[in-house]
């Protein structure tokens, strides 16, 4: 793999990568390289996860390369300042073509599954995520979510409970997976506040060139 051709954005204290799916963000029992592992090979020098996406899905992520970078987007992502923007190809019919969902989900450990649970529950969460219907295939809709909290497998599970698992996700209800065990979830935008400058920053993942990805790439064109 080219980790280069991977790098979306870079500078003094950052770097982003778009991570295909089927590459772990940080090392796990398989011993594989980990996206964390090549940014470091990558930079020649130390780099700090910020936030994670699963090992299936693809798109943006971020790693601070400075302790102060670090701090400040950790305060970030802590206040849910980031905005974060996914877009999932899902099994048909959607409940309306654009909506809120809230569930409160708890962390299946053992089964590492979010079941859904009532709020006051034990190791309950609250979800929050808004989506709405960018395109429509015949079998399959494309979404773009926002999401307002970063909870364990959140978008799988909550668009899951409504009837409309991610295509391949077999552990949320899709009925077959992909050759490839991927899921048709990618990490398209991130916006945060440059820990320096004090801009905002925006960075944009192209998702994977694969023929479904590439059966809605026209509906992305427009990023109203």
């Amino acid at each position: 793999m080219n980790i280069g051709s991977l790098v979306l954005y870079k500078n003094n204290q950052l770097i982003a990568f778009n991570k295909p799916p089927g590459l772990a963000v940080q090392p796990d029992p398989t011993g594989e390289k980990s996206l964390l592992e090549l940014a470091s090979i990558y930079t020649k020098g130390p780099v700090h996860l910020l936030h994670r996406i699963d090992r299936p899905a693809s798109g943006v992520v971020l790693f601070a390369k400075t302790e102060t970078a670090l701090v400040h987007l950790n305060e970030q992502f802590r206040q849910q300042t980031v905005q974060k923007t996914y877009l999932a190809i899902v099994q048909k019919p959607l409940p309306a073509p654009a909506g809120e969902l809230v569930h409160y989900l708890r962390h299946d450990t053992r089964a590492r599954k979010a079941r859904l649970t009532e709020a006051g529950a034990e190791g309950a969460k609250k979800a929050v995520l808004h989506y709405r219907r960018r395109a429509e295939g015949e079998r399959y809709d494309l979404l773009e979510i926002s999401l307002f909290s970063g909870r364990f497998h959140q978008i799988r599970a909550q668009l899951a409970s409504v009837g409309c698992p991610i295509r391949g996700d077999v552990k949320y209800g899709f009925r077959r997976g992909n050759k490839d065990r991927s899921i048709q979830l990618h990490a398209w935008k991130l916006r945060f506040q440059h820990p320096v400058s004090g801009e905002s920053e925006l960075i944009a993942a192209p998702p994977p060139d694969t023929s479904i990805w590439q059966a809605f790439t026209t509906a992305l064109s427009s990023a109203d």
